[in-house]
């Protein structure tokens, strides 16, 4: 090859795509996958579905069959949670993880029930109009044929190595010739393949009581860990109620727990009693509002998120008038609070939206959490575990302490915009604990300054990170004086990726606006 698909040196912006159909993923396969569902006569949720089975194999640094998945289904009359994330084997106890000053984020003592397939079935056999094993084609021949690794997965994909490195089926089933593909090789991946067309033919049921149940269960027991068949057997996917939040005339709905979407229904509470839209999107005066909104959301999420039957507070609660209130009342508009927000740690997540021209639009988000997940891959199946154990916390009376058959604190949330009752935004922002940043992010832009929604995908945006520092794009450097002198631990931060990737489907009259965000491999089409 003459040149590197990967060397990009100019600055570009994408166009938004108008349609009446629409299709917005990270990764352009995985968007022509679902596109070709909707050219079949499926609508939004067949055109989710087979786009999300298809990023599991162009896109397996940030998602897989042994992954978790949330979506918001828009019927075109009423708006459906779907929590698909997967508890913790039930031999857990705080007594395993004794000594350990954290979750281990590697090995089987990170593994929790993989939720995603189940949640696909679901969502089909309720909402699809497409036979399920049709929503499989464009995986399967991706994954038995191969696909050129595009730039941004790759780059992700050579940072995995060196994290994998002590994971012998790791290394055989997603190196090349002992190195991680370049942009532009061609991967097959025929384990997962296999796996795939056993789903497909079984409506998911192979993965939770048929034969890769077995090999789950089977490479559990001999590498140490404790997840079951009886695990496995016992995982259902739940229909939730969505929680909202009011601001300038719309309402911004997110799934309730054990997800941290409501970090971002805080923040937006706080925001609308403090008006950023005063001034500029990118005057130090609005970042400051929203950051110390922001923190304000992130600590209520810390201290009480967990699996809802193990919470001690209402969700809603949390949503108070009276609370929001207080909480706008301590921020001062020029200084930075004392004590830094302590975000969950950093993941590689998958999202995705979708409509179609009868009404129905779709929020859909998937994620093995941090990249390739726990680095365990069940011997000839291509399926990489997740690591959501690491979200559980060790501390002693925390409602999200490990436990046995607990759902952890989860960072992924599909987010979804309604307007005068009627749906207008079906949007995610993947990237850990950027997610609920930029989805408050994403809303100000939009509904409070007035920008389409690819304007603001592209816009420079910030992040409160583990260590309570801030940091932000280059776009927005001309802010970060301004911020230090209100007391922000602020720094300019070069690597995008940091910053995640925006999916949005935005509702016009008659069409949609379509939008993907220039920091993943993505692409917004329809027809």
């Amino acid at each position: 090859m003459p040149f590197d698909p990967g060397d990009l040196p100019y600055p570009s912006r994408r166009a938004p795509v108008l349609a009446r159909n629409a299709v917005a993923t990270s990764q352009p396969l995985a968007a022509q996958a679902g596109l070709e569902m909707l050219r079949r006569g499926g609508n939004a949720v067949d055109a989710a579905l087979a786009a999300a089975v298809a990023l599991t194999v162009v896109e397996p640094t940030s998602n897989g069959l042994g992954g978790d998945a949330f979506a918001l289904v828009w019927d075109g009359k009423a708006l459906h949670g779907l929590n698909g994330s997967g508890r913790s084997p039930a031999a857990w106890t705080p007594e395993r993880f004794a000594g350990r000053d954290a979750m281990p984020d590697l090995g089987w003592d990170a593994v929790t029930v993989p939720g995603a397939v189940d949640a696909w079935a679901r969502l089909s056999e309720r909402f699809g109009r497409l036979d399920f094993p049709a929503l499989f084609e464009p995986a399967l021949a991706y994954a038995r044929e191969g696909f050129p690794v595009a730039p941004v997965t790759a780059f992700h994909w050579e940072r995995a190595a060196a994290r994998y490195a002590g994971f012998d089926e790791w290394r055989r089933c997603f190196l090349v010739e002992g190195r991680p593909p370049r942009a532009g090789t061609i991967f097959r991946n025929p384990g997962l393949a296999d796996s795939l067309a056993a789903v497909a033919g079984s409506r998911g049921e192979a993965f939770y009581r048929g034969p890769l149940a077995g090999r789950l269960a089977r490479a559990s027991a001999d590498g140490g860990g404790a997840l079951t068949a009886d695990d496995l057997a016992a995982h259902r996917s739940e229909w939730v109620a969505p929680l909202a939040m009011d601001y300038r005339g719309i309402a911004l709905h997110e799934l309730p727990p054990n997800g941290q979407g409501i970090a971002a229904l805080v923040a937006l509470g706080i925001l609308a009693r403090l008006e950023p839209e005063r001034f500029a999107p990118e005057d130090p005066a609005a970042v400051h509002l929203q950051v110390e909104a922001m923190r304000a959301g992130l600590d209520e999420a810390r201290r009480h998120v967990a699996d809802p039957a193990h919470m001690a507070i209402d969700p809603r609660e949390l949503l108070d008038d009276a609370r929001l209130a207080r909480h706008a009342a301590t921020i001062d508009p020029d200084r930075a609070a004392d004590g830094p927000a302590t975000p969950r740690p950093g993941g590689g997540t998958v999202n995705l939206a979708a409509a179609d021209a009868g009404g129905m639009m779709v929020s859909f988000i998937q994620s093995n959490y941090m990249g390739f997940g726990s680095g365990v891959v069940v011997p000839g199946t291509g399926i990489s575990l997740q690591n959501r154990g690491a979200g559980f916390t060790l501390e002693p009376g925390h409602p999200n302490r490990v436990g046995g058959g607990k759902r952890p604190f989860h960072t992924i949330i599909p987010g979804f915009v309604t307007e005068g009752g009627a749906a207008r935004l079906a949007f995610g922002l993947m990237g850990g604990p950027m997610q609920a940043q930029g989805h408050v992010q994403m809303i100000l832009r939009i509904f409070g300054w007035g920008q389409n929604p690819q304007a603001a995908s592209d816009a420079p945006r910030w992040q409160i990170m583990d260590d309570g520092a801030l940091a932000l794009e280059p776009g927005l450097a001309g802010a970060a004086d301004a911020l230090r002198a209100r007391g922000h631990r602020a720094r300019v931060e070069e690597r995008a990726w940091l910053f995640g990737g925006a999916q949005l489907v935005h509702r016009l009259d008659g069409a949609y606006l379509a939008a993907s965000d220039h920091r993943k491999d993505g692409q917004a089409v329809g027809f």
